[in-house]
């Protein structure tokens, strides 16, 4: 069981910066994988970002070279560095873990935060 609490959302004008935190307890021993994903209206569920045990970080194309992903493991928690907002960034950001024990795996969410960038 894991439990995934984030902070960090709110309104924002064009050109400027986020930060949002992800916070994890529990069994957050077996966690492989920390992932950022956002939905804005009318449109699905996409990965933003995303960072491995080992170091190893994917983003969205449309994000690279403004957001940063980064962990902290003695915490327990990942952070999303978010630059250069555009109003197209708008959307609610949902923390998400994988965890893997032996053959088992689960996924864990967050309760999502809405991010507003306005023009």
């Amino acid at each position: 069981q894991v439990q995934l609490v984030e902070s960090g959302g709110g309104l924002v004008q064009a050109g400027g910066s986020l930060s949002l935190s992800c916070a994890a307890s529990g069994s957050v021993n077996r966690i492989d994988t920390w992932r950022w994903y956002r939905q804005a209206p009318g449109n699905q569920r996409e990965l933003v970002a995303s960072v491995t045990t080992g170091g190893s970080m994917t983003y969205l194309d449309s994000v690279k070279g403004r957001f940063t992903i980064s962990r902290d493991n003695a915490k327990n928690t990942v952070t999303l560095q978010m630059d250069s907002l555009k109003p197209e960034d708008t959307g609610i950001y949902s923390c998400n873990v994988h965890w893997a024990f032996l053959l088992t795996t689960r996924e864990y969410w967050g309760q999502g935060i809405q991010v507003t960038v306005s023009s």
